[in-house]
């Protein structure tokens, strides 16, 4: 086998912060990811959760772990993920993302449950240092395409890229019979986008003008962290495989992608979602 001197990167779909604490074969596939990889240097997540009107990095030396949810169980706030930060890779994402403008965030925010939940089972011990990059809320969605091309020469630095979020990510549907199950439109939306994303990520913005997009991107901030790995999937000639796919809870896509990885997909059909978030009704959750 041809030694692949590219660090892997990874788009996943995050679900409930549930999902910390469970093991499903959702988390399987990502602990399986985990294990793959070499050792990064460090991890740059691209987090639904950390959504303003700026481009920033976090530089602190100890990112503080930020539970952005409500309505869940005492054990979810207890948890703590203490990696510790890099300020030195931040400094280095905000040069190679120039002549874009990336701020060193020293103070404002940390690690949210978009980058932990995912984390706590891809490294369990916390001993990888992690760096979050902000989503420019302010900024159309080519421009995420512009960054995460640029972000491509990190992953020669050893730098593991993590995009954390949801393709299909509706609240307001969801549809609380059916934990893993989808409504047609999540499966046709999700269907196209894997098809774009394997065979022509460089094109993935055509998504926009798809039937079923207001349904399944209400709102931008889930949607785009897949955009980065599109990005680098373009940027590499190289094809994002599918990792783990699934729907819950009918309005949400799961579904995940490994570029450059070299770990089995996930085939298990088994119940995957826990039904304790389905105990706190639908205003009273953040996923």
């Amino acid at each position: 086998m041809i030694h692949n001197p590219l660090m892997p990167a990874a788009f996943v779909g995050h679900g409930s912060p549930m999902n910390t604490l469970e093991d499903n074969r959702f988390t399987d596939a990502w602990k399986a990811f985990g294990a793959s990889v070499p050792t990064p240097r460090a991890v740059l997540c691209i987090s639904a959760h950390w959504y303003i009107n700026a481009t920033a990095v976090t530089a602190m030396a100890v990112p503080r772990v930020i539970h952005d949810f409500y309505g869940f169980p005492d054990e979810l706030f207890a948890y703590d993920y203490p990696a510790p930060g890099h300020p030195e890779v931040a400094e280095l994402v905000a040069d190679v993302a120039k002549p874009q403008w990336v701020g060193l965030d020293l103070d404002s925010w940390g690690l949210d449950h978009g980058t932990w939940s995912v984390l706590a089972h891809m490294f369990p011990d916390a001993d990888i240092p992690v760096v979050q990059l902000s989503i420019n809320a302010s900024q159309p969605l080519g421009y995420h395409l512009d960054i995460g091309a640029r972000l491509a020469p990190l992953r020669r630095e050893g730098i593991l890229i993590v995009a954390s979020g949801n393709i299909v990510h509706n609240l307001r549907s969801i549809d609380w019979s059916q934990p893993d199950g989808a409504a047609a439109w999540n499966s046709r939306f999700d269907e196209s986008a894997s098809e774009l994303l394997r065979e022509r990520p460089g094109d993935i913005l055509e998504l926009t003008d798809h039937a079923d997009f207001d349904l399944a991107v209400p709102t931008p901030d889930h949607f785009i962290p897949m955009l980065y790995l599109a990005a680098l999937a373009a940027e590499a000639d190289d094809t994002p495989e599918i990792l783990v796919e699934g729907p819950s809870f009918g309005s949400i896509s799961m579904t995940s992608y490994a570029l450059g990885a070299d770990c089995p997909p996930s085939t298990d059909v088994a119940p995957t979602q826990s039904t304790m978030i389905a105990s706190a009704p639908p205003d009273q959750t953040n996923i």
